[in-house]
């Protein structure tokens, strides 16, 4: 794991994630280390205080800079202030909802959207038919025209949010020739914290309205859709591509293949065997336990969000929820080529080379090393790294310099 000083491992991996932004102008590094050197121990309320502080002055930045007609330092300013009010909010996640989180998730998409106004080809925002609502989202294109062209679609995990996806893969894929379409699912970003969706895990009921909606849209080529998950988006995506069968391509960046499964390897074996079977002794022991650990401020932090995230009235339930994530007897039914991405020291996506034996489809599996400095969750220090062997796996079937420069490779 890569170690940056902090006192924390939590809040040192948030803020690795929030500098891995910096290569597509989501974040400063300098700023980045001196907030978190401002921050007090495990205290969340420290961590919101300091990030809030920071993402405050270097939107004060982009105010300024955009008033004497500075477009570029401007965009870059905003951008960064998204990031830091985003990471400000994210350590307040939980149940009950925290107001300041739903105030740090407002205050990142207008920073974002004063920031991509200033692009020379800005985004468009987009509201997706999903059910009976809708799914908010952007459409970003490559070139200003609408000549046919590959299209991405991005998603993100548990507290990833659309505006994030930019930085993490939007920048990159759109660099190489590729339209992007970012948005968040039910259980992400504005859709849990604006409109109260929470996640399921069928996410092919998600992506399917996604790729209607992207095959209406004019420049697309429909033989050129690819889907790219990160974090829990490895599980997400992967799930989806077993039933929709019109991507041309799928990205697991950590691929997750029974997320119960994961949880159970964590507990002593008797105490796992009991509480999958439902042994109210072993279900006793599980609660007490995460009631304590729920309670710890960073320890307990993935416990209190993911009752937010699934609607859970408490951890237990949290947990048994996770029996419907799993791609056993569904990743056979993947048709399309698929990427799975392996962080070497990242516990999270230590199930990427069960994921992908279970694969039938053209497959591949990219380990990526701690010694390169890529072996944290979802490559958070590394991302370009991440983008020349992902993206390049992807330019491999989809071809997108071919559309734009008419001479292929």
């Amino acid at each position: 794991m890569t170690r940056i000083g902090a006192k924390d491992e939590l809040f040192g991996a948030q803020t690795l994630r929030t500098m891995g932004a910096a290569p597509y102008g989501g974040a400063d590094i300098g700023e980045c280390l001196a907030t978190l050197a401002r921050v007090q121990g495990t205290d969340l309320e420290s961590w919101y205080r300091e990030w809030t502080l920071t993402a405050t002055r270097v939107q004060g930045l982009a105010e300024a800079e955009e008033a004497a007609g500075h477009v570029e330092s401007a965009r870059l300013a905003y951008w960064r202030a998204s990031s830091y009010f985003r990471n400000a909010g994210t350590m307040l996640l939980g149940a009950p909802l925290d107001r300041r989180a739903v105030e740090a998730n407002l205050r990142q998409t207008d920073a974002f959207r004063r920031g991509a106004a200033l692009m020379p080809f800005p985004p468009r925002q987009v509201e997706i038919p999903y059910s009976d609502t809708t799914l908010p989202g952007y459409l970003l294109r490559a070139e200003g025209d609408l000549r046919d062209r590959p299209m991405v679609i991005l998603c993100g995990g548990y507290d990833s949010t659309a505006e994030e996806l930019y930085f993490q893969n939007g920048a990159a894929a759109l660099a190489r020739g590729y339209d992007v379409l970012m948005f968040d699912g039910p259980g992400q970003g504005s859709a849990l914290l604006q409109r109260g969706m929470v996640m399921r895990p069928d996410w092919e009921a998600v992506v399917t309205p996604v790729v209607d909606f992207v095959l209406e849209q004019p420049g697309v080529d429909p033989s050129r859709i690819a889907l790219i998950g990160l974090s829990l988006g490895g599980y997400l995506a992967p799930r989806a591509a077993s039933a929709e069968h019109r991507l041309a391509a799928c990205i697991a960046d950590g691929g997750e293949y029974d997320l119960f499964d994961a949880v159970l390897q964590r507990m002593p074996a008797p105490v796992a065997r009991g509480f999958a079977e439902g042994r109210s002794s072993s279900t006793a022991i599980v609660r007490a336990t995460l009631g304590r650990l729920e309670k710890r401020p960073t320890v307990g932090w993935s416990l209190r969000r993911g009752q937010l995230v699934h609607g859970a009235a408490d951890s237990v339930t949290y947990i048994d929820m996770l029996r419907d994530y799993t791609m056993k007897g569904r990743a056979q039914r993947i048709t399309c080529p698929m990427l799975i991405c392996h962080a070497e020291g990242d516990p999270l996506g230590a199930q990427s080379p069960q994921l992908y034996d279970a694969l039938t489809t053209r497959k591949e599996l990219i380990t990526f090393s701690i010694a390169e400095g890529a072996g944290d969750h979802c490559e958070a220090g590394a991302r370009t790294l991440f983008h020349a062997r992902a993206l390049g796996w992807l330019d491999s079937i989809l071809r997108p310099s071919a559309v734009l420069s008419g001479s292929g490779y």
